[in-house]
């Protein structure tokens, strides 16, 4: 500042200010510091001092001490005495720093943003309960659905009249087993609902050796994946309004599971089905889309503007919540990469499948695993 001021009185502030990066409004703020704003005048009709203690000490007896200043005033207005207006006491109060909660107030931990990471089946599993509506008013069946995040393949489900940690547990359990979860191996992520936070479900989770995670309170980007699914079932054509029964509505979940994990072209996963990718077959059949396109491009690459296209790839990782600075990989922008070929062949051992062969009619166990 003392180098602009200076410079400004041989080329004027403006050049000076320019040459030498500083703001002109700074300048003169510096040249010309505002005063100091003088204290707020004390009203002519405030209480003296005097006056003013004698509130405090009547606020603090014995009498009043665990009063309102409303409380207060009232009952020296019937006693026909008067101070001041309740304002003026819950500001000689506020004077002296006694304005506050004198209850023990709760408070709360900051809640801790989950940030899972999945690069093949059977890594993280997301779990949440949906409500389904009965044939009368007031009436609910809920859908309990596990789901792998990486695949989205729906790993369990059940349809039950009432919900219950020990129809969750017993579905967990259920799920592991048929898809031969090890200790170790496994996330399972959930919202803080009654049933997710169960201390069933905490003992079966810890027998088996799972992590559990669980969403932030009321924030349901925490587990968007279930969420994603219970509204691709709710808009299927043949969801109806009201079901009508239990076993209407585990007639429909019969059907429309089955359907989710072998026929549904999911966009998050290159438009390719569930099943395909839970078990290890995306490299041949994105091999094959690879090659549709190369004949194409070569009968017309006119319509290609001489660029060869690619079809949608599947992503390398899934995130719940990526951490900042994470870039994950969109579909379409890379060729598959080395590590969904590695998860292919290790499903395809896992399973007893071979790569490019047909797999198992056992891997749709889970998807009939209903509980009446």
């Amino acid at each position: 500042m003392t180098a602009a001021g200076a410079l400004a009185e041989r080329v004027g502030v403006r050049a000076a200010c320019t040459a030498l990066a500083v703001p002109r409004p700074t300048y003169y703020r510096h040249r010309h510091p505002p005063r100091a704003r003088a204290g707020r005048p004390r009203p002519p009709l405030a209480l003296r001092a005097p006056e003013e203690q004698a509130v405090l000490d009547l606020l603090h007896s014995e009498r009043f001490v665990d009063q309102s200043p409303s409380e207060v005033y009232a009952t020296l207005l019937d006693e026909a005495v008067y101070h001041c207006s309740v304002r003026t006491m819950y500001r000689v109060l506020a004077r002296q720093d006694e304005l506050h909660e004198r209850r023990r107030q709760l408070v709360r931990p900051a809640a801790v943003k989950p940030e899972l990471l999945a690069t093949a089946p059977n890594q993280v599993w997301s779990w949440d309960i949906t409500k389904l509506r009965g044939p009368a008013k007031w009436t609910s069946f809920y859908l309990y659905v596990l789901m792998d995040i990486f695949s989205r393949y729906v790993v369990g489900w059940l349809i039950a009249d009432h919900e219950s940690a020990a129809l969750a547990r017993r579905l967990i359990a259920q799920s592991c087993g048929q898809h031969g979860i090890e200790p170790g191996q496994l996330t399972v992520h959930s919202d803080r609902g009654a049933s997710m936070t169960s201390k069933l479900v905490a003992q079966l989770l810890a027998d088996l050796g799972i992590t559990k995670t669980h969403g932030r309170p009321y924030t349901s980007n925490d587990n968007p994946f279930s969420e994603a699914l219970f509204k691709t079932t709710k808009y299927r054509p043949e969801f109806p309004e009201r079901f009508g029964s239990l076993r209407d509505a585990l007639a429909f979940g019969r059907r429309f599971f089955p359907w989710y994990n072998t026929a549904h072209r999911h966009s998050g996963i290159g438009f390719l089905t569930p099943e395909i990718v839970h078990y290890g077959q995306s490299t041949t059949v994105l091999h094959a889309r690879s090659a549709t396109l190369a004949r194409a491009f070569e009968r017309h690459p006119e319509r290609f503007k001489g660029r060869l296209p690619q079809p949608p790839r599947l992503l390398p990782a899934v995130w719940i919540n990526p951490p900042s600075g994470a870039s994950p990989v969109l579909p379409g922008t890379s060729d598959l990469p080395e590590a969904s070929q590695r998860h292919d062949r290790e499903a395809g051992q896992a399973t007893g499948t071979p790569e490019n062969g047909t797999v198992r009619a056992v891997r749709l166990a889970s998807s009939r695993s209903a509980v009446h």
